[in-house]
């Protein structure tokens, strides 16, 4: 039997992991003297080297006052992983170090069951009524005063998880400036990271589709991803763009991928799902030759559609920075991008273009335009490349900060500086 006595021992709670842990948790894994655990709900997926204990997601709509009813369905959830943390406790797993996310309510037993453990809490977003992605449309019309209250009671676990934390980890400077400065000192800056020997250019990529057709480097792909198609990730304008474009641009292949579900904010009024709202509204201008809607995509799929996109749409409002901008960019796509805050920290003139979230015009003109002359953006292409291999390369740059804080938190290094953010990034 392996004498595991010595080993430090690390835990991870997250619905789906491994989610944003996946790449410290690779290296995690590879390296004798840890030891690692995790909690999660149906969907998570199991590790090489992580002993996973799942949970069942609770079932039903709270019975409880509309203020509370996100935070009683969130109490339901951290008694479940009450539960599972029992089965690891029962194994003798006791974790010296926690990463948990708190936005589902995971986090609220932690601290007193495991009340030695160091607890890291993801910071990935806090509620605000005003400035995000609250109001920010005007199509959308942001709901009274017991909407904004709501939202703000949204922030309870959250905010019971940094009271309780040693530390926290937030993605970009933007999602880390959205908490409150009462806590921004326990709050380090270290994204997960972007694998990029797994997305890297191709230029003989080739993404076949479902119709039989092979779509190359060249052809002209115009590619737009998001988890699902909705108006928080700019599906609206993008779609609204899209007859003009067809119509300048004949040869113009369209590659949408991304669920019929809802992530974020609400669901269509009238219809199943925001594809089918807009379908309705701009459909008979679309040429479904050339219009490819293609669903969730195995990841290697994904990859050869940015790998062959000729240029990549990337928009959302002031909210969560998405992978997929960062992974498009890895590929060296030419990527055009909404003009909102979390974006503007990671693309600029010399990388990327921006373009106002809500003019489909200037989108489409801008789409055109790289599609008539590639060559003029070859440098976007390289400059994006670089942009994620210098500040968001999991295996040079992202998993070591993480290991540095670890080892910080177990107290065998020095401890770094995590007053707030490290320092500024200089694209």
């Amino acid at each position: 039997m392996t004498d595991t006595t010595s080993k430090i021992h690390i835990l991870f709670v997250h619905n789906n992991f491994p989610a944003q842990f996946n790449n410290i948790v690779k290296e995690l894994a590879s390296r004798p003297e840890f030891e690692l655990a995790a909690i999660g709900c149906e969907t998570s997926r199991n590790m090489a080297g992580v002993k996973l204990v799942r949970y069942r997601t609770p079932a039903g709509e709270p019975a409880a006052h509309a203020f509370a009813r996100r935070f009683e369905h969130e109490c339901r959830r951290g008694e479940q992983v009450m539960y599972a943390a029992y089965d690891l406790i029962e194994a003798g797993f006791i974790p010296d170090v926690i990463f948990v996310h708190p936005g589902w309510g995971e986090n609220l037993p932690l601290k007193t069951l495991f009340p030695d453990a160091k607890i890291v809490v993801y910071c990935e977003f806090f509620y605000r009524t005003s400035g995000q992605d609250f109001g920010f449309d005007p199509e959308f019309p942001a709901s009274g005063v017991d909407g904004r209250i709501e939202l703000e009671a949204r922030n309870a676990s959250t905010l019971l998880g940094l009271t309780q934390s040693d530390r926290g980890l937030s993605p970009t400077y933007w999602q880390f400036s959205t908490y409150p400065k009462e806590f921004k000192s326990k709050i380090a800056v270290i994204h997960e990271g972007v694998d990029t020997e797994a997305l890297r250019p191709d230029d003989n990529a080739a993404l076949m589709l479902p119709t039989g057709r092979l779509l190359t480097r060249e052809d002209k792909v115009v590619t737009y991803c998001a988890r699902n198609l909705e108006p928080t990730r700019g599906f609206h304008i993008f779609m609204r763009a899209l007859p003009q474009i067809l119509r300048r641009q004949s040869e113009a292949q369209i590659v949408v991928i991304g669920g019929d579900g809802v992530s974020y904010g609400r669901r269509p009024p009238r219809d199943s799902s925001w594809k089918a709202a807009m379908l309705r509204e701009v459909g008979t201008q679309l040429d479904f030759d050339r219009v490819h809607f293609l669903g969730r995509l195995p990841f290697d799929v994904y990859v050869s559609a940015l790998q062959a996109s000729s240029v990549h749409v990337y928009l959302t409002y002031p909210f969560v920075l998405s992978w997929s901008l960062l992974e498009a960019m890895s590929c060296g796509c030419v990527v055009v991008v909404s003009d909102t805050a979390p974006v503007r920290e990671v693309v600029n003139e010399r990388n990327g273009v921006l373009v106002p979230f809500f003019s489909r015009d200037i989108l489409a003109e801008e789409i055109c335009s790289i599609l008539e002359r590639p060559e003029n953006h070859k440098a976007k292409r390289i400059a994006a490349r670089r942009t994620i291999e210098s500040h968001y390369d999991a295996k040079r740059v992202c998993v070591p900060k993480l290991m540095e804080l670890i080892r910080s938190l177990i107290g065998s290094a020095e401890q770094p500086e995590l007053r707030g953010p490290m320092a500024r990034l200089r694209l």
